[in-house]
């Protein structure tokens, strides 16, 4: 603190560079005074000494050395200076960079060019249990399954040519790796590579998935179950059908005949002298027989027509489409062409039950006054095309997440390995297609 009781300012640090240029100023200063004062003099004396231009000459040429030496100095602190705060952020950075590394949750391991490991963080050490004393230098095989060395390596190295990889994390198959321990387990990686001067480092990121494997495996067991569930809940209903409609048209509709049989015995035994009444009586007893019996054999027909199993798919198709438009009013136009194809029972049964819930849901939802139907046999199959001129959906998904009629037909669809597509938009109706594989839904040839 001063006499005045005011702290002094802070004195200014020197840097190299400035201490440089007040060392070089005073003879920088004395050589320029020189130049001037012999410059001077000459003017003066309007003559030019020989000695006198050498001494103008050296004067200029210490002049000129001093400044490049200050220029250069300063130049070569400047440069310094850059160089230690470089070096100083690149330490900086490439500890942070291990920082990121060593706290990543996924495995990652750094291989050179001879696929042998030069870092392995952490993560990767909890992953395949092993240290990274151990497994650096180690080659990356090590942590492969014998059965897919060779490969990944030949992955590697058309990495390394094309920079091109398929394997990137989410999107491709699931791999697998070898614990320390030998056990195998799924993971998914990716990789990527730099170049370290003349030479390429390959980084691979790995994520232990086997939970997430066991999740859609259970899932997978647990949708293949429900849908084994479905299938047989869909035979045993066929079944029971098939059992109830056989004894409504046979047993029934056999005592409902015999009983229109009786009545007619009883009015042939009826003398003359019968009333009028109780003719009128037995005959309307009979009508009601008829009318009873046909809403057997509808029903029968609703459960399961007889003509599937006694005639097969293709009549029953065609009963059907007459059928419907004599309920509903709805012309139907058919292009059915499967050539000298036969149809096995259960393919028969799932393609009929198609056309029938497809033609339900016309019925139903469709306000239409047309249909096309259309079953033809392609290629190593055969396509069913069921389409209506009615009002559509703005959604194509809608009414497929909401009709349990469309759900039950891709069930069906999907029990005999094939493919429901549907496209519709509002107003401009709604087309069905179902592609099945032949082996499906035909008639298997005994060999002999």
């Amino acid at each position: 603190m001063s006499a005045s009781g005011k702290t002094p300012p802070p004195r200014r640090a020197v840097t190299h560079e400035q201490s440089n240029g007040f060392a070089t100023r005073p003879a920088f200063a004395a050589a320029a005074a020189f130049v001037v004062t012999l410059a001077l003099a000459l003017a003066a004396r309007r003559w030019f000494d020989p000695v006198l231009l050498i001494c103008v000459a050296g004067a200029l040429l210490v002049a000129t050395s001093a400044f490049v030496l200050v220029r250069a100095r300063r130049e070569a602190s400047s440069a310094y200076s850059e160089a230690s705060a470089a070096i100083s952020q690149s330490g900086v950075n490439e500890a942070r960079m291990m920082a990121i590394i060593r706290s990543s949750m996924e495995a990652i391991i750094t291989i050179d060019e001879q696929q042998r490991v030069v870092l392995f963080n952490p993560m990767a050490e909890q992953v395949f249990g092993c240290s990274a004393m151990d497994a650096i230098g180690a080659p990356l095989a090590r942590f492969i399954p014998e059965r897919f060395r060779a490969a990944h390596a030949r992955h590697v190295e058309q990495f390394g040519v094309t920079g091109v990889s398929d394997r990137q994390m989410g999107r491709q198959r699931v791999l697998s790796g070898l614990r320390a321990n030998g056990e195998e387990f799924p993971i998914e990686a990716s990789i990527s590579q730099i170049r370290d001067g003349d030479a390429r480092l390959y980084t691979v990121m790995l994520r232990d998935v086997t939970e997430r494997v066991r999740a859609e495996q259970a899932q997978q067991r647990a949708r293949e179950e429900l849908r084994e569930l479905s299938a047989n809940l869909q035979k045993i209903r066929e079944d029971e059908k098939t059992r109830i409609a056989r004894e409504l048209h046979d047993d029934l509709g056999q005592q409902l005949t015999a009983l229109k049989m009786d009545i007619s015995t009883v009015e042939e035994a009826l003398d003359t002298s019968a009333s009028a009444q109780v003719r009128e009586h037995l005959q309307g007893m009979r009508r009601l027989i008829d009318v009873t019996v046909a809403s057997v054999r509808r029903i029968a027909a609703d459960l399961r027509p007889v003509m599937l199993d006694d005639l097969g798919l293709i009549p029953a198709v065609e009963w059907l489409a007459n059928d419907f438009t004599n309920r509903y009013g709805i012309d139907v136009e058919r292009d059915i062409e499967t050539g000298d194809a036969r149809f096995s029972p259960t393919g028969a049964t799932a393609l009929f039950r198609i056309v029938q819930e497809a033609l339900t849901n016309v019925a139903r939802h469709a306000d239409a006054t047309l249909v096309t139907l259309s079953l033809r046999a392609a290629h190593d199959g055969f396509v069913l095309r069921i389409a209506d001129n009615g009002l559509g959906s703005p959604h194509a998904g809608e009414p497929a997440g909401k009709s349990f009629g469309l759900l039950g037909i891709r069930e069906r669809a999907h029990m005999l390995g094939g493919t429901v597509d549907i496209h519709t938009a509002q107003g401009k109706g709604f087309v069905l297609s179902v592609t099945i594989p032949a082996e499906a839904v035909q008639m298997q040839e005994l060999q002999s």
